[in-house]
């Protein structure tokens, strides 16, 4: 069993750790942040502990424990509290980053409750290095990235999804609609595809695609 002074390094080690993540995810604004990420730290590492130490008074000859057990159900079981944090809103999905560092935070605490002290140190560094240094290119990397429209000419009947994978490739996941009318006048379907956020360059690189098919004609972009 270890010394009653480890064991409160350890859980205060978790809490601190803990706080790290949570003052930025707190800066945010974001449901969980400081106590949930400090609960959740201080909590993983208490099961740990437990999991490794809290039996060793049952062992004896013919009894063996997997210490791993119980603390292997911090895995799976913060993927509930993970899951309070993620919303849907206005069809975007919220939430996802925080219930990633939930159980980041997590996998932190149970390092510390194991006494992997340089590890657990570590990791907090590279999650808030994530969290709050990757932000600003993140953000700028988006900027340049604006959903599209494209209105174009089809032979009658010829347009559909199946056509743009074709052409598109792997491009073809950015469509987010496809609309065809048809024309009463001409033998010509009025086709207009939004795209989701893409560069110019890659929206310059759809309509090329576009082109080169003979059935489609006079291909122009709309700002959406």
């Amino acid at each position: 069993m270890l010394p009653d002074q480890e064991l409160v390094l350890r859980l205060v080690m978790a809490a601190l750790l803990g706080s790290v993540i949570g003052i930025e995810r707190e800066r945010l604004a974001w449901v969980a942040g400081l106590r949930t990420h400090m609960l959740v730290c201080v909590g993983a590492c208490l099961t740990m502990i437990v999991s490794a130490y809290g039996f060793s008074a049952t062992l004896g000859t013919h009894i063996i424990l997997d210490p791993s057990r119980v603390a292997a159900q911090v895995v799976s079981g913060i993927g509930f509290l993970g899951a309070g944090s993620i919303i849907l809103r206005n069809e975007v999905v919220k939430g996802l980053t925080t219930a990633a560092s939930l159980w980041t935070v997590a996998a932190v605490g149970l390092a510390v409750g194991g006494g992997l002290y340089v590890a657990a140190a570590a990791a907090t560094l590279i999650i808030l290095v994530i969290l709050a240094g990757l932000k600003p290119l993140e953000e700028r990397y988006l900027k340049r990235r604006h959903p599209a429209e494209l209105h174009l000419q089809a032979s009658r009947g010829i347009m559909s999804f199946g056509l743009l994978e074709q052409a598109l490739g792997w491009r073809a996941s950015s469509v987010k609609q496809l609309l065809v009318r048809s024309s009463e006048t001409t033998e010509q379907d009025e086709v207009v595809i939004t795209l989701d956020k893409l560069s110019p360059k890659d929206v310059d690189e759809v309509i090329g695609c576009l082109e080169k098919l003979p059935s489609l004609s006079n291909v122009k972009r709309v700002q959406a």
